[in-house]
């Protein structure tokens, strides 16, 4: 009997497990990657695209993917698994119920998102995972939860005019108010922003613009992701990482 119990259990957490390698990630979702435990199928009319080795999503359009036979080995923590750069890693522990939030493509691999000046209402850049906020999504506002306990909610600026492409995000000592409010959101891993006033083609597609001091600057972008990226921008998805720490 002991044996035949062991053998049951065996069974059905093979089972359970081969379910949720096989299920379909959701639209603009992660599909893949090196470390990525799963799922790695997209939804009908959407593929798999690979944006480098650790990272793969499900766009629009793009051409279906077969998943791999086998999954790649899991990281512990979730996420993906660091890679050989120099910069340090986060020491705060992350709070449960928020997350760090990070970019995934070139030229802002793993960089993540905090204030210019750290727990500040001041512009919402990507930096060095040893300064990463933490922040949840609360009634459509992200929130930036600060060390000493205070809170900070990114605002995006409003658009002038229709030429406008890209849309500034900064942080404020008050929640995200008015017109220009929007409402910010979670697809899967991926920080989402729409606003009834403006039709974007793709919610999640983001811009990171350095300024002349060389911050690198958080915009919506209001284009088609990867595609007419302004001068000096990079397109960018950002996304939740609920790792004990932020790591490079």
């Amino acid at each position: 009997m002991k044996y035949a119990s062991a053998s049951a259990a065996c069974a059905l957490v093979c089972v359970v497990g081969a379910a949720a390698q096989s299920g379909t990630a959701p639209e603009w979702g992660q599909c893949g990657g090196q470390g990525w435990p799963g799922p790695f199928t997209c939804p009908a009319g959407w593929g798999c695209v690979a944006t480098n080795q650790y990272y793969s999503q499900c766009l629009q359009g793009a051409p279906a993917s077969t998943p791999p036979s086998t999954p790649p080995t899991s990281v512990p923590g979730g996420g993906s698994p660091t890679t050989t750069s120099s910069a340090p890693s986060g020491t705060a522990t992350l709070i449960p119920g928020n997350s760090f939030i990070r970019a995934v493509e070139d030229p802002n691999f793993h960089k993540y998102l905090q204030s210019e000046v750290l727990g500040t209402a001041s512009d919402a850049v990507l930096g060095d995972p040893s300064n990463a906020a933490q922040f949840q999504i609360v009634s459509g506002q992200l929130v930036q939860e600060v060390a000493d306990g205070t809170k900070l909610y990114a605002v995006v600026e409003g658009r002038s005019d229709s030429t406008v492409t890209k849309l500034k995000m900064s942080w404020s000592a008050s929640p995200a108010s008015g017109a220009n409010a929007g409402t910010f959101m979670w697809s899967g891993d991926t920080v989402e922003w729409s606003i009834p006033t403006i039709q974007r083609p793709q919610l999640n597609a983001w811009l990171v613009c350095p300024d002349t001091d060389g911050n690198l600057d958080v915009y919506i972008n209001l284009g088609n992701y990867d595609y007419q990226t302004p001068a000096g921008c990079a397109d960018e998805t950002i996304h939740a990482y609920t790792g004990a720490t932020a790591t490079a």
